[in-house]
């Protein structure tokens, strides 16, 4: 029986990729931290490990000691594949599949796919189309470089390692440089594992268009685009994701345009053996920018909705790469799917939920906070208390259900 190390499963990615796994008869050997895997995993992942599955600790805050600790368990464990289900060990994955002659992606650009700052260094020196960028270790640097690079208001402030729109804000004026700094300098390690993080923050020029998604899967390097996906994020100086639908509504010129860009983001940044989420956009000169990619599945249960649209399931492609078999890619679907969260107004205590409607698109909603929890003031990702998911005939009925479900809903905080 092949053996999968399952590197961090604690989100809704990692229990994808579990069950995928024992779909095909892989034994899979999950790594997390004994706090993390306490406090972090849902009960039902838990029972699965336990009747399923192995279970190893280890510290991934000790980048070294953990590569050295999973390098020996590998090899004792005779282990056939590596995956990473939290993208912040990206970089440790691929030096690891490397050490083990596994597949994996190209351990020397591994870090350009986690980091932002070194991306934009990538793109530039690949001639890949994105975002004029700039980095800034201090808010006096900033503004010189803002200047010297000719950047014009609005600009786009990120971290140069973070993720979730976490303190991610685009500024208007000089006035607003530097708060936006100083909240995108705010989190300089990654929990819940503390993974120490670049305190350099990044300066893009903004850049219009409409934003999509897109996967790539890529094997042995050849490179598989899938399909544009639409994603659906806030207006004002945070902008949050607050929904996708599978897959976007565009004509064949522009699916081609999206996924040959997307196909030079992840040969750009040494994709090799393995899946790339890119998120870009597309101008309306019929160019495109890249925002980012990471080397990893795409979160949002978006894996579902890929599943349930086109009958794809990138889980298992995702695994099947690692393991040097032939993915999956061939489409046994022709539908669409969507998913749209739910933000409170501000934080505090949740009170309340209400106001989903019944509708035959509908096909699944949950709340991820209870009554009487408490909730952060959007602005990120995880201000979120709860989700709707829908399936219909195309993007477009999707889209029209969920803006009819959620002209009802009334979530109420105190």
């Amino acid at each position: 029986m092949p053996k999968l190390l399952l590197i961090e499963a604690m989100g809704n990615t990692g229990e994808y990729v579990f069950d995928a796994a024992l779909d095909l008869g892989v034994e899979v050997i999950v790594v997390t931290h004994e706090d993390v895997y306490e406090k972090w995993y849902s009960p039902a992942l838990k029972e699965k490990i336990r009747k399923d599955g192995k279970l190893v600790f280890t510290d991934f805050s000790d980048g070294e000691g953990a590569l050295r600790q999973l390098r020996e368990l590998a090899r004792a464990e005779d282990v056939n594949g590596v995956v990473a289900c939290w993208e912040f060990l990206t970089p440790l994955v691929a030096r690891l599949a490397a050490d083990l002659g596994l597949p994996g992606n190209d351990p020397s650009r591994a870090l350009s796919c986690r980091n932002k700052r070194i991306m934009a260094r990538a793109f530039a020196e690949q001639g890949v189309p994105a975002p004029l960028t700039v980095a800034a270790r201090t808010v006096e640097e900033a503004y010189d470089l803002v200047r010297t690079a000719g950047l014009t208001y609005p600009i786009v402030v990120k971290p140069a390692e973070q993720s979730g729109s976490w303190g991610v804000s685009v500024v208007r004026g000089e006035d607003e440089l530097a708060a936006a700094f100083t909240a995108a300098q705010a989190h300089l390690f990654q929990m819940p594992h503390g993974v120490p993080l670049d305190a350099h923050v990044v300066i893009q020029e903004y850049v219009g268009g409409v934003e999509f998604s897109i996967e790539t899967v890529v094997a042995r390097g050849v490179a598989t685009p899938l399909f544009p996906y639409d994603k659906f994020t806030t207006e004002g100086a945070k902008r949050a994701e607050f929904g996708h639908t599978v897959p976007a509504e565009l004509d064949e010129a522009s699916v081609r345009t999206v996924q040959r860009a997307a196909v030079a983001a992840a040969h750009a940044l040494g994709i090799t053996n393995g899946v790339a989420h890119t998120e870009l956009k597309l101008l309306p000169d019929g160019t495109t920018r890249i925002i980012e990619l990471g080397a990893r599945l795409p979160g949002d249960h978006v894996v579902a909705l890929m599943r349930q649209a086109r009958g794809i399931d990138e889980a298992r492609i995702y695994v099947q790469v690692a393991l040097g078999l032939e993915p999956s890619l061939a489409p046994t679907a022709d539908s669409a799917a969507g998913i749209r969260f739910l933000t409170p107004p501000r934080g505090g205590t949740l009170r309340s939920v209400s106001g989903i409607g019944e509708s035959g698109a509908v096909a699944e909603s949950r709340l991820t906070v209870q009554p009487g929890g408490r909730v952060r003031a959007p602005g990120d990702n995880d201000s979120r208390v709860g989700y709707v998911i829908l399936h219909a005939g195309t993007a477009a009925e999707v889209n029209a259900a969920a803006a009819e479900v959620l002209a009802d809903v009334v979530i109420e905080v105190e």
